[in-house]
């Protein structure tokens, strides 16, 4: 399919320009810039790194202080450099366009109150942009000497681009119109679209200001966001991402990593920052991802699936439910309700965990009427059996749907596999029945891989930063990376080497060992809850092999503390009390 740029960004940004310039909102100055005189050319604000003048942070960028998060200019760092050459760049005057912040100030004071008031912004979006106009809105320079961008279309700018925070957001518009030439029904429409806008809180200023009075200024009745999410802060292991240090793994990274996309999807949205700073860490991935994703989630839905096929022919059984089904069925539709009113409100993480709730709710009624057992019996127990495998395989089908916005392609698996109809995969007020008695499922297989602590380690050196030079060679490789990663992949985390360990004493902090202290109480309870429960044997071993992996990490560093691991890890390998 073909489509044609209707009308093609420049002219968009262009036209929003030209309308501003007209209702007199533009402002002509000279500003002092930063030059590499090596380089040969006036420095963009990401080129520049130095001292912030405000809370002396040693790595802040040209335009903003990553620490406190404080807009600034380029000349006002302290101790300049050239990130490409690091010279020290020298201060040479340009004139320049600025959008006149101070003349929309009451404009966008009126537009920000009504949408404070309709829309849902987090906390730290409302308090930045609240300090911005609290602290009196000053002129915004919207152009730059730089070769690439949108050129500026008035005459003795010419030579110069749109600076990216001005041009940037109406590629919104831009996008939208290259999809279809209607744009102008979301765009000019506010009072039947509401706009959504995701990002990091260091770029609300950009949203929640500057963008708002570019439209607000052009008057053309644009759409203006209705709710602004902003995110703390995700850091990396005991730092920062960082890719220009290559500290860290980026998108067109973690493809070559041998971990499938939706696993990133959900370990990132498992610890999505909404409230505050979170860190990424490849240790505690390869627990999540165990933990939640294979021994919850799809320990659930594949046993719902394999019942279905082993037990029943592969056709959903008929159900009697009992009060244990409804009581089971009630938890669910609480969950659901939640999940809905949670996207809502925009708290997706919280909205993430609802569908484990769910599936952890699955695997207990499972454990608690063991279908496996009673299809061997009488015929009532026979028909709990199939009352249990019936209303198990339709929470999995809800769970493939809830699925749908997190985890497209397993939620597309689950369904591929249950066979389920395409026309009862949206979600209502309470559960509904999907698979009726006699439906056929397909084949049902494992949606996930165990993830190894080996390949975890190398994935970790690998993306330590370019001062790594091991690490590097394997980046530089390409497909040897790859070959590395499904290598390492397969092998067992139990032929980590004496030097790991060694590192992980040498590198471990206060933080690392309360984690992994913490982890292991955490485990140890979850492996006593099973077995009191009279848990399915290879669930148990399963949660024992993670509990002694979450040992054996925390052994090197010499906590006494790993006592109440190993207590527990031998609770769990004994047999049961008699009583």
């Amino acid at each position: 399919m073909r489509f044609t740029l209707q009308p093609p960004l420049p002219l968009i940004a262009q036209d929003i320009f030209w309308r501003v310039r007209e209702r007199g909102f533009l402002l002509t100055d000279t500003v002092e810039q930063l030059r590499c005189e090596r380089c040969a050319r006036f420095l963009a604000d990401r080129f520049v790194e130095g001292t912030c003048p405000l809370c002396g942070y040693g790595d802040a960028r040209g335009d903003q202080c990553d620490k406190c998060g404080r807009l600034i200019n380029a000349v006002e760092l302290k101790n300049p450099q050239c990130k490409i050459c690091r010279d020290t760049p020298v201060v040479q005057s340009s004139e320049h366009l600025f959008l006149n912040l101070p003349k929309l100030e009451s404009p966008l004071q009126s537009w920000l109150e009504a949408s404070w008031a309709g829309g849902d912004w987090t906390a730290n979006a409302r308090l930045i942009t609240r300090s911005w106009v609290r602290d009196g809105l000053k002129p915004r320079c919207i152009t730059r000497d730089l070769k690439w961008g949108t050129p500026v279309p008035l005459q003795g700018f010419t030579d110069k681009v749109f600076y990216v925070w001005f041009d940037a957001p109406i590629g919104y518009l831009s996008i939208t119109a290259n999809y279809t030439p209607h744009w102008e029904r979301w765009w000019k429409n506010p009072d039947e679209v509401t706009l959504y806008n995701f990002m990091a809180k260091d770029n609300v200023p950009f949203h929640s200001v500057v963008f708002p009075c570019s439209l607000i200024a052009a008057d053309q009745n644009f759409t203006l966001v209705n709710s602004l999410i902003a995110t703390e802060y995700l850091n990396y292991e005991d730092g920062k991402f960082s890719k220009s240090r290559g500290v860290g793994v980026f998108g067109d990274q973690a493809r070559d990593t041998g971990i499938p996309a939706d696993a990133w999807r959900f370990y990132l949205l498992h610890l999505r920052p909404e409230s505050q700073d979170s860190t990424f860490s490849w240790a505690d991935f390869l627990l999540t991802h165990n933990a939640e994703l294979l021994n919850n989630l799809g320990n659930f839905v594949n046993r719902a699936g394999v019942f279905v096929v082993k037990f029943f022919e592969g056709r959903v059984p008929p159900m009697e439910l009992t009060a244990d089904d409804a009581h089971l069925l009630a938890l669910v539709t609480r969950e659901l309700q939640a999940y809905t009113r949670l996207l809502d409100k925009v708290r997706i993480r919280d909205a993430l965990r609802c569908i484990f709730n769910i599936s952890r709710h699955g695997n207990q009624y499972i454990q608690l009427h063991e279908p496996w057992k009673r299809v061997k019996g009488s015929e009532s127990e026979r028909s709990r059996a199939a009352t249990v495998t019936a209303v198990a395989v339709n929470v999995a089908a809800l769970l493939s749907v809830m699925l749908g916005p997190f985890m497209p392609t397993v939620a597309g698996a689950i369904r591929e596999q249950l066979l389920a109809p395409p026309d009862r995969d949206v979600l209502t007020d309470g559960f509904a029945c999907a698979l009726p008695a006699g439906h056929a499922v397909g084949t049902v297989s494992p949606l996930f891989q165990k993830l190894e602590m080996a390949h975890m380690d190398e994935l970790k050196k690998r993306f330590a930063g370019k001062q790594n030079d091991s690490s590097s060679s394997v980046v530089a490789n390409g497909p040897a990376a790859a070959t590395v990663t499904a290598v390492t992949a397969t092998a067992s985390s139990a032929t980590a080497s004496s030097a790991t360990a060694a590192t992980a004493v040498a590198t471990a902090t206060a933080e690392d060992i309360q984690q992994l202290t913490e982890e292991v109480a955490k485990q140890g309870l979850r492996v006593r809850e099973l077995k009191a429960a009279k848990a399915d044997a290879a669930l148990v071993k399963a949660e024992v092999a993670t509990l002694l992996e979450l040992k054996r990490r925390l052994g090197p560093l010499g906590v006494t503390d790993g006592a109440a691991a190993a207590a527990a890890a031998g609770k769990a390998k004994g047999g049961r009390k008699k009583r």
